[in-house]
């Protein structure tokens, strides 16, 4: 009796163990495919799971795994793939309309310049004419976004002296800048500073800048130039925020200045589609740069970062 006792202990022990080791068994399987999705994430779902498996239930979880990541890559698939022909189709509709637009334009200049108009049709001519250079500013921002968003290439950055760049920069549009009663303030270096960067990209994004600084700026605005601890260089665009201007609710959210189709003021009819900022950010990138926005003493500024060079390695 007391051998059958020892022999019926050793079965219960014998089969407690191998369910022991079948339940290490299947953790391990499972730890592997965690390991494995983790994988096939970082991959962007192009892969699959390949694991050797003991239990045909965990076998068929993980064949219905693999037929999910097939699908969410067909989904992926589907998705670039109408997010590259949305964009293509911005890009030829802005393409198409910038002709017609600019012969419009041109005739209202014409226009502008017939004698015997009453008073009316000037005031109206002018309403046109504002209104014609809008759209064109739209039309040509929604094509260079196109172009950027879709244009994967690496730029050949060269070498830039973005001091001289931003003075030339302020001298051309000195004009538009009286005309908007604003008084622009300078803090730039002695020395020349030079980074690596695209000139033409450099002017697009201080242009973007400057037309939303007219539109917001009070009566002036500082430009500063700097090189940061870090060996950045810093280019500061800064306007006085206009009394009543919210920073908070439906108002301004430094946050969000630089994302896509950002407007300000939802409250207020802004003119434009709010992607000029955006716009910086992209062209910042593009350099090896990063933008950010921040609200100091009342006044709203927008950072620059960009790498600079070296001229000792050299």
């Amino acid at each position: 009796m007391v051998l059958l006792n020892w022999i019926i202990i050793a079965i219960l022990l014998t089969f407690a163990l191998g369910e022991l080791i079948y339940i290490l068994l299947i953790k391990g399987s499972l730890r592997e495919i965690a390991r494995e999705m983790a994988r096939t994430r970082e991959s962007s779902y192009d892969r699959q799971i390949q694991i050797r498996l003991l239990d045909p239930d965990l076998e068929k979880a993980t064949t219905e795994i693999n037929r999910n990541l097939d699908f969410q890559k067909s989904l992926k698939s589907e998705a670039e793939k109408s997010e590259r022909e949305m964009k293509q189709s911005v890009s030829d509709i802005a393409h198409d309309l910038r002709t017609p637009l600019t012969v419009v334009k041109g005739n209202l200049q014409m226009l502008g310049n017939e004698e015997g108009l009453s008073p009316d049709s000037k005031s109206y001519l002018r309403i046109c004419q504002e209104k014609t250079d809008l759209l064109k500013d739209m039309v040509d921002n929604f094509f260079e976004l196109s172009v950027l968003e879709s244009d994967s290439q690496a730029l050949e950055l060269s070498k830039v002296d973005v001091k001289e760049t931003l003075i030339r920069f302020i001298l051309d549009h000195e004009t538009v800048i009286r005309q908007n009663n604003l008084e622009p303030e300078l803090n730039l270096p002695e020395e020349a500073i030079f980074l690596m960067g695209d000139e033409r990209l450099l002017l697009r994004m201080f242009s973007n800048l400057l037309n939303n600084i007219l539109k917001y700026a009070k009566d002036s605005f500082s430009v500063e130039l700097k090189v940061n601890p870090d060996e950045k260089v810093e280019i500061l665009f800064a306007n006085e925020l206009c009394q009543g201007r919210n920073l908070g609710g439906d108002g301004l959210s430094v946050d969000h200045l630089f994302d896509r189709a950002y407007r300000g003021d939802t409250a207020r009819q802004t003119s434009g589609a709010g992607l000029g900022l955006y716009i910086v950010k992209l062209l910042a990138e593009k350099q090896g740069g990063s933008v950010y926005a921040q609200i100091s003493e009342n006044q709203l500024e927008f950072h620059i970062l960009l790498n600079r060079l070296d001229l000792s390695e050299k």
